[in-house]
């Protein structure tokens, strides 16, 4: 009779556990957060949906955290057709953490002066890189980010490319709320956010999943 084997099937050693998964979306969304507050303290925009919903935020009032999950809605149902549930739910999930996350910096911090350039450099740094650890643990922070990845993986486009012009749309919209140089500040912004992407998010190089 041949004996049973007692060998334990060996773990892909490109795959992210389920505690690293949660730890990266913890970080990736704090990391963005932090980079919107600055942001948003400077009186600056960048792109994606996250821009949108500091744009509008300015020009209505109402609270940020609330309008980015609101903005965000409707390209939850474009991942779930295209990218399944568990893309889907997870991004739902980023985007309450980032929103989450802008209340607990409102009340850990007060900044009195920021400059304008720092904050919008240093803001879209920190955007990028969390944006970048969410993508290699499986998610996005929602909206145009969803059909950037979708754009990369079916036609080969770079995500960071395709993000950037809808990122430049937003930022030219953003001329009827802001001032027209913090405007083109915002511009560089968001280019040095997307260039972060572009030059960091190479699936071909990066294994882990």
């Amino acid at each position: 009779m041949r004996p049973l084997s007692t060998a334990q099937p060996e773990r892909d050693a490109t795959r992210h556990s389920a505690l690293e998964n949660i730890a990266g979306l913890l970080v990736g969304t704090f990391v963005i957060s932090l980079g919107l507050d600055l942001l948003r303290t400077g009186g600056a925009v960048t792109g994606g949906t996250a821009g949108l919903a500091l744009l509008l935020s300015y020009g209505t009032g109402w609270p940020f955290p609330v309008l980015f999950v609101a903005v965000n809605a409707p390209f939850f149902v474009l991942a779930a057709w295209v990218k399944g549930w568990r893309f889907t739910l997870i991004s739902a999930g980023t985007v309450v953490a980032v929103s989450a996350f802008a209340v607990v910096h409102d009340a850990g911090f007060e900044v009195l002066r920021l400059d304008p350039v720092y904050a919008v450099i240093a803001g879209n740094i920190l955007c990028g890189i969390g944006m970048l650890i969410l993508f290699r643990h499986g998610a996005s922070v929602g909206g145009f980010s969803i059909v950037a990845l979708i754009a990369q993986e079916r036609w080969g486009w770079r995500a960071g490319y395709v993000q950037l012009a809808f990122d430049l749309a937003v930022v030219a919209g953003s001329l009827a709320v802001i001032a027209p140089w913090i405007s083109g500040l915002s511009a560089l912004g968001a280019v040095v956010l997307n260039l972060i992407i572009a030059m960091n998010h190479r699936p071909e190089r990066y294994v882990g999943h």
